[in-house]
């Protein structure tokens, strides 16, 4: 199990469990992230936290088995109108850097270390660009061009993260302010997230390519391509569904 997902009152908790792989993201983790939070998004449960199992939060994408990682990113994989709070510790690398970009609220281990090094691996998603709307312009430079470590006090004092707090104690944080985040009224945090989101962070190129690429993806592998394949060599009228 690659997930371990558990309810606390309104509160969903997302572990990373693959900590014999520094919670890297593989394949089929990347599928299981989407499932989760397209399940939350359509539970009553009110407010996620995602954490990690084990002293690193995670260390990205796989190599081993290189997963389609736009799955697993807010906004891009699933769409998620509720609030988001990551509990990271020890690495949050690449992909999972991006997640956190992408999160709501951030509650930080003392370990937890920022780490984007695609320019000094010779590739990029490109989504990392966005950074640069939510930090000041020449740090979030700094972090795409140095492939240097931020650790969690820099992120905190640079606006990236809320609060930093004794390793151990981060998860525990996070979930007591989801629990009182859960109490106020759902559609007026919809509302604010949605303003935030829409008018406030703009999307980069990135984003929106894999937005498209999403919506392509859906078309592909639907009922209703099939249908309509199997239609054309039968020589008959497609019976679409939707689906």
């Amino acid at each position: 199990m690659t997930l371990i997902i558990e309810n606390h009152g309104k509160t969903t908790q997302i572990s990373f469990n693959r900590p014999d792989r520094l919670n890297a993201i593989d394949s089929a983790t990347a599928f299981e992230v989407q499932e989760a939070f397209q399940d939350f998004e359509a539970s009553d449960q009110r407010v996620v936290v995602l954490t990690g199992v084990g002293e690193t939060f995670c260390s990205g994408a796989d190599v081993k088995d290189l997963p389609e990682l736009w799955r697993c990113i807010p906004g891009i994989g699933f769409q998620l109108s509720k609030p988001l709070i990551l509990a990271p510790s020890g690495w949050c690398v690449g992909g999972a850097m991006v997640m956190a970009m992408k999160s709501d609220l951030l509650i930080a281990s003392d370990t937890t270390k920022f780490f984007y090094p695609e320019a000094y691996r010779g590739f990029t998603g490109g989504m990392i660009a966005g950074l640069a709307a939510r930090i000041p312009h020449k740090i979030a430079m700094e972090v795409m061009f140095m492939g240097e470590s931020l650790t969690a006090q820099r992120a905190y004092e640079v606006g990236f993260v809320n609060r930093v707090t004794p390793n151990g104690e981060h998860v525990n944080l996070a979930l007591e302010w989801a629990d009182r985040i859960g109490s106020a009224a759902p559609m007026v945090l919809e509302l604010f997230k949605s303003f935030v989101n829409t008018s406030i962070l703009p999307e980069g190129p990135s984003e929106k390519a894999a937005s498209v690429n999403r919506d392509i993806a859906r078309i592909k592998s639907s009922r209703d391509r099939d249908e309509g394949l199997l239609a054309l060599r039968q020589k008959r009228s497609p019976v679409f569904e939707g689906r």
